[in-house]
């Protein structure tokens, strides 16, 4: 059973929680985040902090008449059959103290022990067969082979390491892998560990369903699996907890970001952190998936690490990898120089989809191209090719056209090459594909 859309079966479903003990917070954290709640929004409602703060009815009433009791805030009318209130001089103060140790107050955060739960319940199941993936890739050109080495990796859900020439569509295949879940999962706005509040759900990242289910835990939301991808910015920072000095607020590592979903590291080998670095840093959690997080005053503590880690280089993998490491990343998929009818079929749907008029040999004539400049053919060609004949078709004024001269005009300026080196005479074979020893 997967966890699914609303409606649908969940493995994980946590319900409202009523009172604060249910929360699994410290209770005093729950009053700080009112008190900097009510400091921020000058006066408030018991509905409203209900929906700010993503608590029941009944907790935040609890709340509320025990900061009224110690006088820390006072009553100032009714709405309809709600109270109006806002902090007391006092409470004002005290929100203030509070608020310069942490400003956050957004959503209630749900406990470390809640999010193990969940994020171990929510581990995706993946049935997949060859008509499920040649759906879910109907919009790339892949040879059979290629899908039968990806369905097992996938039904797995372990590491995956795609390897071979750039241009070939390594990132254009990790960043469809996604689309083989059919589920949905719930992400925390927040986890507290030892009172301290790391922010897991992003938007930027994280696709909220529009529905939501009234029987959950607010503090959860309904999102589509993640998928992100990163590429040569990846430095050592954004796979550790992010403390924001001048907040106070801890942000999530991207791994964490990931859970239950796919993290794709895209030019593996290229980023500004060394590929030791990384793999050293990553070798028990892909291991045991289990991962190790310290907080800014050495508080260690463990997450799941629930994440299909995509691996995409165009670089040699055992120079990059030891044996030890590679052995942790059981799926190594070459994806290697595609032959002519994969590259023709690629160029006629590229000159459908962009209803560019072509001439009749315009198929053949730019694998020859091709071949003549580069001595191969790679899958990115087409695509790139056809967007310089659109370019120049903007230049000049007139509309766009696929002909032989158009073509040998766009690979001139597509293909580099030192003016004394000749151009491909011979066409090469498509390199086969060259298996790992581990």
């Amino acid at each position: 059973m997967t966890c699914g859309f609303p409606g649908s079966p969940r493995p994980f479903s946590p319900p409202v929680p009523q009172t604060i003990e249910e929360l699994g917070l410290p209770e005093s954290l729950v009053t700080d985040l009112v008190l900097r709640r009510l400091l921020l929004d000058g006066y408030s409602t018991l509905s409203k902090l209900s929906e700010r703060l993503k608590l029941s009815l009944p907790i935040v009433d609890q709340i509320f008449r025990q900061l009224r009791q110690q006088q820390l805030l006072e009553v100032k009318g009714m709405v309809g059959n709600d109270y109006t209130f806002s902090l007391t001089q006092t409470g004002r103060q005290l929100a203030t103290e509070r608020f310069q140790i942490s400003h956050y107050a957004g959503p209630a955060p749900v406990s470390l022990r809640d999010y193990h739960v969940a994020t171990r319940a929510q581990a995706a199941r993946v049935k997949v067969d060859r008509k499920a993936l040649r759906l879910a890739f109907s919009d790339l050109v892949l040879p059979d082979h290629l899908l039968d080495q990806l369905g097992p990796a996938l039904i797995s859900q372990t590491s995956l390491f795609l390897y071979g020439p750039s241009g070939n569509g390594k990132t254009s295949i990790a960043e469809r892998l996604l689309r083989i879940y059919k589920d949905a999962i719930l992400i925390p706005y927040a986890v507290e560990v030892d009172n301290q509040i790391i922010c897991v759900y992003d938007p930027v990242v994280h696709k909220a369903l529009e529905t939501s289910d009234p029987d959950i835990d607010p503090r959860w939301v309904l999102c589509h699996r993640p998928c992100i991808l990163v590429g040569g910015e990846l430095v050592p920072s954004m796979i550790e907890l992010r403390l924001d000095e001048s907040s106070g607020i801890y942000a999530a590592p991207l791994q964490m970001k990931a859970n239950n979903g796919i993290f794709v590291i895209d030019d593996f080998g290229r980023q500004l952190m060394s590929p030791r670095e990384l793999l050293n840093r990553w070798i028990v959690p892909l291991d045991r998936r289990v991962d190790h997080l310290t907080l800014r005053y050495g508080v260690k503590f463990a997450i799941p690490f629930e994440v299909m880690v995509v691996f995409s280089t165009n670089l040699d993998p055992l120079q990059l990898a030891d044996e030890a490491f590679l052995r942790r990343i059981p799926n190594k998929i070459f994806i290697g120089e595609i032959d002519a009818a994969i590259f023709d079929e690629i160029f006629q749907r590229i000159l459908t989809s962009r209803k560019l008029p072509a001439s009749p040999d315009a198929v053949p004539y730019l694998r020859e191209l091709c071949l003549r400049y580069s001595g191969h053919l790679r899958a990115c060609y087409p695509g790139d090719i056809c967007s310089i004949i659109q370019s120049i078709a903007v230049y000049e004024g007139c509309p766009p056209e696929v002909t032989r001269s158009t073509l040998e005009r766009a690979a001139e300026l597509y293909f580099a090459r030192p003016s004394h080196v000749p151009l491909a005479d011979e066409c090469r074979p498509a390199e086969a594909s060259r298996p790992l020893p581990y």
